[in-house]
């Protein structure tokens, strides 16, 4: 007879429940640094000055804690990848803050972020294509 706990059907040997409950940990921890990030730029902009919401929200934190965590599920060969392709697919974010800053002069949020994020996505694409070239 086999030991150990049933979940969703399957009998888990009783030394891998361990590693379940790590990797929910884990996920929700990275959910939480994610969020953190998401409130600290929110606040820093409505309460202190916007010029310092912006610098946490353009600060390399949230790629970095990407590559930490990356690196430990997936190694250093995976992390350059990912260090290499976030250098490049940078440059379309900067399009689409440049174009939401030149929208919201002249639109709403919305229809701003709608071409800003149209914007991101052919220059995603283009420079996908141009990438694949290499």
């Amino acid at each position: 007879m086999k030991t150990g706990h049933v979940c969703r059907g399957y009998i888990i040997p009783a030394g891998q429940t361990l590693f379940i409950l790590m990797d929910s940990s884990y996920l929700a921890l990275k959910f939480l640094i994610g969020g953190g990030i998401i409130v600290g730029v929110t606040l820093l902009a409505q309460q202190v000055d916007p010029k310092y919401g912006g610098i946490l929200a353009a600060a390399p934190i949230t790629t970095t804690l990407a590559f930490l965590f990356t690196y430990s599920e997936a190694g250093q060969v995976t992390t350059r990848e990912l260090v290499l392709s976030a250098f490049w697919f940078a440059i379309p974010t900067f399009l689409f803050l440049l174009v939401l800053w030149l929208l919201l002069a002249r639109y709403p949020l919305v229809p701003s972020l709608g071409g800003a994020f149209g914007t991101w996505l052919v220059a995603i694409i283009v420079m996908n294509c141009a990438l694949a070239g290499i």
